[in-house]
């Protein structure tokens, strides 16, 4: 198959990527950063079948020019995989951790520390929620022309309002309850029209989401793209209702 992912440059996009190639499929990998090697020597391994594009999810031009340049080398594509998403402040483009921050003070009370960084909050919505949509309707045209047509998110426990347990990350944790919101809409609306969907939440990463590698996680970057790839082509998913499946394969409400 041919196969849009973002976000491909490090941590569970990669993994992702590694895993599609491996199995035959062919990969144009979103790369954000401008400063990291592993896509690149990643394309050594795979010349025929790994096409990294520049791409900012954020940033509706690099979007529009993506799927330019996308769409100059084939005119279908089977799957769309958004992955590429933000826990916090941007990442550099060169690749290298954001400058540090200090860590705020445990508040005494509930009601203590609750004053936001709207802008960052504003980032992470930006990137995680309309990032999405800014990928799928300026590629939606090369998916209609595949007999598969699947679109892919990952999504995350974070967005879950049923199940929500945590007391911080207000704009990661409001970001991925929109990005289900869309994707519930856009199922509605695409699902009778033949669209496939799959609505992911990959686990606790040892990934980068900000922006340096985590020492803590429960799945290593290869295990969660292995575990991410086949979830994204497996044909044995019911469709009909749009369901958040984690990487255990349980279905989680949001």
């Amino acid at each position: 198959m041919i196969i849009l992912l973002t976000g491909a440059d490090r941590g569970l996009g990669f993994g992702t990527a590694k895993r599609l190639l491996t199995l035959g499929h062919t990969v144009y990998a979103g790369q954000y950063l401008t400063g990291w090697n592993e896509l690149d020597d990643l394309k050594k391994e795979f010349p025929k079948t790994l096409f990294p594009i520049p791409l900012d999810i954020s940033d509706s031009d690099s979007v529009s020019e993506a799927a330019a340049l996308v769409s100059r080398q084939t005119r279908v594509l089977d799957l769309i995989i958004n992955n590429a998403g933000i826990a916090g402040r941007n990442i550099p483009r060169t690749g290298e951790p954001p400058e540090p921050v200090a860590d705020a003070p445990v508040p005494e009370r509930p009601d203590e520390g609750m004053h936001q960084d709207f802008d960052m909050m504003m980032r992470v919505y930006n990137t995680n929620a309309l990032g999405a949509i800014r990928v799928v309707e300026a590629f939606l045209p090369l998916l209609k022309n595949s007999p598969v047509k699947r679109l892919c998110f990952v999504s995350s426990e974070a967005g879950s309002v049923e199940r929500a347990q945590r007391t911080e990350m207000f704009g990661y944790c409001m970001s991925k309850s929109a990005l289900n919101m869309y994707v519930k809409i856009l199922h509605n609306r695409l699902h009778p029209l033949g669209y496939g969907f799959r609505l992911y939440h990959p686990g606790w990463v040892i990934s980068y989401m900000r922006g340096i590698k985590s020492e803590q996680g429960e799945l290593e970057i290869d295990d969660a793209g292995r575990l991410a790839a086949d979830f994204y082509l497996s044909d044995e998913v019911d469709e009909r209702t749009l369901r958040l499946t984690d990487y255990k394969g349980e279905i989680w409400p949001f």
